[in-house]
């Protein structure tokens, strides 16, 4: 009976941290009138800043998507590239 219920309770646990392992990543928007529209990426106005955000073929488009028209785009930020650079001599004091 014990050794029933703590192996219940490890599979519990592992399948619930095994959920954090492959968690999506975290999604953002940005809403506002399309500048310009391109098969590689769309650009957006959020007040005075132009926000160029990437698509490709697999991007969903509800709607027609073209200039002037009012749009909420979901993103998520993903890492390309991280370079790490050595700690300099001012850094290592600290």
């Amino acid at each position: 009976m014990k050794k029933s219920l703590a192996l219940a309770l490890l599979l519990a646990l592992v399948s619930f941290s095994a959920g954090y392992a492959f968690a999506p990543t975290k999604t953002y928007q940005v809403t506002g009138p399309v500048l310009e529209a391109r098969p590689d990426a769309v650009v957006v106005q959020k007040g005075t800043e132009k926000w160029e955000i990437a698509r490709d073929s697999s991007t969903k488009v509800t709607g027609d998507l073209k200039v002037g028209a009012k749009v909420t785009v979901q993103y998520r930020m993903t890492a390309a590239e991280i370079e790490v650079k050595p700690a300099t001599a001012a850094t290592k004091k600290k």
